[in-house]
């Protein structure tokens, strides 16, 4: 279904604003007071002289800004594909529909594209902006005025190939997204290392809990970045593979069921 960019934008920025209100407040309410209960704990048991108990918690490692932004953005990226997916989902249903009414071994000559065109033209204008319907209508236009089996397969090659460049190029945000996350994880990075090499002279003194913190930050950031990225190219490529077999099954579609009924009549 083709949108207009006004409304993909409006969906953009709204399912940005969903996503940041859904992870800070989860950081607020859980992961935030979490790991502060931790930390304290550490700090108490340095303090009383015993030994600080390590502890993987999973609050310690998403606890800081840049593990935040990269959950926002990640979601932000999965709510952008879910709403791509559902529109590749309706395309793909339109093929178990009747949109011409061909039976099997009848030809289509120049004067029945007309009629052909008004059983399009007939449908809901969301069904006919999709890519099936919107070929089948240009392809039988096309061959009602130029009365050319040769130009209608030049007009369906086009179309699908167009649609193919639209839809590449509209993923482009994911794609910056996808970029963008190990580099916000390569700034805590290297945020961490320089608040922990600030913090040395406190670790030759006996107190580490501020040099270890800060290397948490520094390697639990790259982590977290790098795990969302594979998990986010990983729907990419599912969601890149369902674009192009939509195109694909769309050109086949119409091969079969328009080109091949096509018949243009010698002249005598």
């Amino acid at each position: 279904m083709k949108k207009t960019p006004a409304s993909e934008f409006i969906y953009q920025l709204i399912s940005l604003l969903i996503a940041i209100i859904l992870v800070h407040a989860v950081y607020v309410t859980v992961i935030r007071p979490n790991a502060q209960t931790i930390l304290a704990q550490q700090q108490a048991q340095q303090e009383a002289g015993s030994m600080v108990t390590d502890q993987r918690s999973i609050y310690l490692v998403l606890k800081d800004y840049e593990q935040e932004t990269c959950l926002i953005l990640m979601l932000w990226a999965m709510m952008i594909m879910g709403y791509k997916a559902k529109l590749a989902i309706k395309e793909n249903e339109m093929f178990a529909q009747t949109m011409l009414s061909v039976k099997e071994g009848t030809s289509i000559l120049p004067e029945d594209a007309r009629n052909l065109c008004r059983t399009l033209q007939e449908l809901p204008d969301d069904k006919q902006s999709m890519l099936a319907p919107r070929t089948l209508l240009i392809s039988l236009k096309r061959f009602s005025t130029t009365a050319s089996v040769a130009a209608v397969a030049t007009a369906i090659k086009d179309i699908c190939d167009t649609e193919s460049d639209r839809l590449d190029s509209e993923l482009a945000m994911v794609r910056y997204i996808t970029w963008a996350i190990p580099s916000i994880g390569f700034i805590g990075t290297v945020r961490g290392i320089g608040d922990a090499l600030g913090q040395a002279h406190l670790a030759v003194e006996g107190d580490i809990i501020g040099v270890t913190s800060s290397l948490g930050v520094a390697f639990n950031s790259t982590f977290i970045a790098l795990v969302i990225s594979i998990f986010i190219m990983f729907f990419t490529h599912q969601l890149q593979l369902m674009q192009e077999r939509l195109v694909q099954n769309t050109q086949s579609f119409c091969d079969n069921n328009l080109l091949n009924h096509l018949k243009v009549q010698a002249s005598s």
